[in-house]
């Protein structure tokens, strides 16, 4: 009896335990986020974070104004996008042909090319900022938006997806299409790429976040203030505005940089989930 009341009673306490672990968790990750939210409305008369201290606090978009005529956040942003598309476009062109390759095609060394692939994913960026600079560099890219792009033109990651989402659509159907007469890129295009939506999905919503939130690249590779993507021009409008110390200022124009991801993320919250269950990413 008391073996089965311990049990019972362990049963009943492991998952509160765990929820109260995932919101003490869930509280420290937001803890950063509302201090930035409630700086970035607070009046310049108000220390940041002493908002919930007065009770007529009153918000304010100052913030949000000066930190718009402080620095070029339009320009910022359209170089971001650029970036980021540029990369994604190429990327899904690559990752679905390299993808493609090394499920379906048969030559000498496949597997062995395809391990020898992977290894970039053991690398830590870091270790190849040099290389890569030197490279865009001899090849005249350096200080252009091409050059923050290039080194991401092909993905280990997004070609191991790619290429486990098609080896799992069965052959017969590229085989059926094969009799029909359909050439290698009318196989991939009708019957490979609609079959693999979810992992396409999965994989561009990696792609731009990171390539969105990528600052030391850009920094490396950029010289002119008009080339400069959001997470860099942030940075350099950071360090004047902490002169003057105005926090409010700094939260409002972190917030402007990093508002377009959260409203993607609020909007498409459940598409997003999908294509990562459906693509089988943890």
């Amino acid at each position: 009896m008391s073996g089965t009341g311990t049990g019972v009673a362990t049963g009943e306490f492991s998952p509160k335990l765990g929820y109260g672990a995932t919101l003490l968790v869930a509280g420290l990750w937001m803890t950063p986020f509302v201090w930035m939210l409630v700086a970035a409305f607070n009046p310049q008369s108000i220390g940041a974070g002493m908002a919930s201290l007065i009770p007529d606090y009153v918000p304010t978009l100052a913030n949000f104004r000066e930190a718009w005529a402080s620095a070029d956040f339009p320009r910022y942003g359209l170089n971001t996008l650029v970036i980021t598309l540029g990369i994604l476009a190429v990327q899904l062109v690559t990752v679905t042909l390299a993808g493609y390759a090394f499920a379906r095609l048969e030559f000498p060394g496949r597997s062995l090319f395809f391990y020898l692939f992977l290894l970039q994913l053991m690398l830590a960026p870091v270790v190849l900022i040099v290389p890569n600079l030197t490279t865009i560099a001899t090849l005249g890219l350096y200080d252009s938006l091409v050059g923050v792009m290039a080194p991401y033109f092909a993905s280990a990651f997004g070609t191991f997806l790619m290429r486990q989402a098609f080896r799992a659509i069965p052959r017969e159907l590229e085989d059926a299409a094969l009799i029909d007469g359909a050439s290698v890129l009318q196989r991939i295009r009708l019957i490979y790429l609609p079959l693999a939506k979810p992992s396409l999905i999965a994989f561009s919503i990696v792609s731009v976040t990171a390539h969105w939130n990528e600052f030391l690249w850009p920094l490396m590779v950029i010289n002119s203030p008009d080339l400069r993507p959001l997470t860099v021009g942030l940075a350099s409008f950071t360090r004047g505005a902490e002169g003057a110390q105005a926090w409010g200022v700094i939260a409002a124009g972190t917030l402007m940089v990093s508002a377009p991801l959260l409203i993607a993320f609020a909007l498409f919250q459940r598409a997003f989930v999908n294509s990562f269950v459906s693509s089988g990413i943890k």
